[in-house]
């Protein structure tokens, strides 16, 4: 007895399940031959349907993913300069992702024009929406993320939902309570954030002569976990037939 792969094996399967249908159809040609004739239409129509699914399931488990990087910060200066630069660099040697860096402070999004559901006028929505997934690099003022994150986050609604988010924080202690923090908003939006992330505490101290950010021991395995992550949900969720992204169905 041959041994066959899962393809091959369930495609003999199914061609030996149609030609029983077949002759059942032939030798009954009555009330057994026409649902004999019908079962075979259900089946082909779901062979055809599996098809589709598989193969639009593929592209979504190959394709390269867009990631989209929040710069949360809008002061000047700002520590958020050398550690996007070193971020940006990061990103650019893995290449299952395509970034696409969104700097807060070159965007405008008055609070004054914030509509119920997310502003349809949004300079970044169409960026957002098109994303896989999300990176933030925020800062930690006063044991909590900056105003013009959460600005960020409420002039928008569907473009978040379903989609993995992660951080990268930064500050005295790492940035870790502005972290927590967003980790309680996301959800609200349907998006979900992944467990690991990036805490780099007291990040002026580990700047060069230049003003380049230089990791300290263990940043950069951290962010490669977090992308790994992130990667995970990002290509799980980006292959669910989602047709209502405000869930309202």
């Amino acid at each position: 007895m041959n041994v066959r792969s899962g393809g091959d094996w369930a495609a003999s399967v199914e061609r030996l399940a149609m030609n029983c249908l077949r002759t059942e159809q032939q030798r009954q040609p009555g009330a057994l031959g026409q649902r004999a004739a019908l079962v075979i239409d259900r089946f082909e129509f779901a062979c055809r349907r599996t098809s589709s699914v598989d193969a639009m399931t593929q592209k979504n488990l190959n394709g390269q993913l867009r990631i989209a990087v929040v710069i949360g910060s809008v002061r000047k200066p700002r520590l958020a300069d050398p550690l996007a630069a070193w971020l940006e660099r990061e990103l650019t040697a893995m290449d299952w992702l395509d970034r696409d860096m969104i700097d807060l402070a070159t965007v405008s999004l008055p609070m004054h024009e914030m509509q119920p559901g997310g502003a349809a006028a949004s300079p970044i929505g169409d960026r957002l929406a098109n994303a896989d997934g999300f990176v933030f690099l925020t800062p930690e003022y006063n044991h909590s993320f900056p105003a013009p994150v959460k600005n960020a986050i409420d002039w928008h609604f569907t473009e978040w939902a379903y989609k993995p988010v992660s951080f990268v924080g930064y500050g005295a202690s790492g940035g870790i309570r502005a972290v927590e923090q967003l980790r309680t908003v996301f959800p609200e939006l349907r998006a979900t954030t992944v467990r690991e992330s990036v805490l780099i505490s007291m990040a002026w101290e580990h700047l060069d002569a230049d003003g380049r950010f230089v990791p300290p021991p263990g940043t950069a395995q951290a962010l490669h976990a977090m992308m790994n992550e992130l990667r995970t949900w990002a290509r799980a969720l980006r292959s669910l037939p989602i047709t209502d992204l405000a869930g309202r169905r």
